[in-house]
């Protein structure tokens, strides 16, 4: 069965086909704690030439006991995205690598601790803040208000949002006895948005600056052929001497 797939490596969009990938399956029916269970291993290799890299994910499922004696696949318990490792996506060397490593380990610990996630999609959104507008304040709130006219008001709302829900893991609750969660989504929402921040703010700029570069190197060509080559003076004929 063909299926719609991203590459997490290349970013490529393609249709798996049979070829693409490959499962493995194992049932757990050994009379344990929990119940029979259903392990399936599965891998895409990405059908992109430039690329070809393999994820690997592991799922494990209920075993549900069939009235002929067998067990057929129940609900799913467990997913782990094992290659890559999370769902960070690939972003250029042009952005600053420690925002690229904050970003990355908020992908890589979504699941397991989305507190810290939001906590460190705050401290991405901060690093980009100041490497890319510039803005430097001993506060983040401070820096946010700082760039609101710089930004579309619903983005700014966005970012200010994402700066509250990331205050949830930076700072303590002055009660401490009063405990928020973040959700795995509400963190995944988190890095939807720096995501989107990397997109709009660095690589825009980059293409705008590429695109604006190709242009004036064209114009510098066009003005080398508009100029006549040199000539160079012919030699004056000796007189010969009788």
């Amino acid at each position: 069965m063909a299926i719609n797939w991203r590459c997490p490596f290349c970013d490529y969009n393609a249709v798996i086909q049979r070829n693409d990938h490959h499962g493995s399956d194992t049932w757990l029916t050994v009379k344990n704690a929990a119940g029979p269970r259903f392990v399936r291993l599965s891998f895409i290799v990405c059908p992109n030439r430039d690329c070809q890299k393999f994820t690997m994910s592991l799922t494990l499922s209920e075993a549900v006991s069939t009235s002929g004696g067998g067990h057929m696949i129940g609900q799913v318990l467990k997913y782990w995205q094992l290659i890559p490792p999370s769902r960070a996506k690939p972003f250029p060397d042009y952005i600053p690598k420690p925002i690229r490593h904050d970003y990355e380990e908020a992908c890589l610990i979504q699941g397991q601790s989305p507190k810290a996630s939001a906590t460190l999609a705050r401290r991405c959104l901060q690093g980009m803040i100041r490497d890319f507008w510039g803005v430097r304040k001993s506060r983040l709130i401070d820096e946010i208000e700082a760039i609101k006219d710089r930004v579309d008001p619903l983005t700014w709302k966005a970012i200010d949002a994402l700066r509250s829900v990331g205050n949830i893991g930076a700072h303590m609750e002055k009660d401490v006895n009063v405990i928020i969660d973040v959700e795995p989504e509400e963190a995944g929402q988190l890095i939807g948005l720096i995501e989107l921040l990397m997109r709009d703010w660095y690589i825009t700029r980059h293409e705008r600056e590429e695109r604006l570069k190709n242009i004036v190197a064209l114009a510098e060509r066009k003005d080398q052929t508009k100029t006549p080559p040199v000539q160079e003076p012919e030699p004056a004929e000796s007189e010969e001497v009788s």
